[in-house]
């Protein structure tokens, strides 16, 4: 699996499926989450609704409908809230994973990933763009999926993936 850093709007993205960071009931919010209910229109909403009554569990993952967005799905992830306690790193890699695995179950190819956890859940950023590229390269050799595209909403951010790409284990396209 290639791992790609971009820089721009996540709900722009061209891939077979684009990665929600949501809560934990599914039903739309503010940043990223806010950001794909509303390019993604009403469909999402009601997919998320039908699919996941009771939401999702932190660190799980699960897909819908992509509704408008330019990608055919959107896996839905649920990161840890670090600023309401929520701070086991295991719980921030399983977004990542869990959004391949899940991706594998509907045969996506692509994906766009935001950074999870590093906007209003508070996660230090630093390592939310190490625990991407971590996580990401741990289920590279055993994936379907042939690209995983972290999008940067900036130039800060998009200087932080490339870091961690480079200071991670392994080369930068993830083998």
């Amino acid at each position: 699996m290639e791992i790609t850093v971009v820089e721009g709007d996540l709900t722009q993205q061209h891939v077979d499926a684009v990665v929600n960071a949501a809560n934990r009931h599914l039903r739309g919010g503010g940043g990223v989450d806010g950001a794909i209910h509303r390019a993604g229109g009403p469909a999402v909403l009601e997919d998320c609704v039908r699919r996941f009554p009771h939401g999702l569990a932190t660190g799980d993952a699960g897909w819908t409908t992509a509704g408008d967005l330019p990608a055919r799905w959107v896996v839905h992830v649920v990161g840890p809230d670090h600023r309401a306690g929520e701070t086991d790193r295991a719980l921030l890699l399983s977004c990542y994973t869990r959004a391949v695995e899940v991706a594998d179950e509907v045969g996506a190819r692509t994906l766009a990933f935001p950074l999870v956890s590093a906007g209003v859940y508070g996660w230090p950023r630093e390592d939310a763009a190490a625990a991407a590229v971590e996580a990401l390269r741990s289920v590279a050799a055993t994936t379907g999926v042939t690209e995983a595209r972290l999008v940067a909403y900036d130039a800060a951010a998009a200087a932080l993936l490339r870091d961690a790409l480079g200071d991670a284990p392994g080369d930068a396209a993830g083998d």
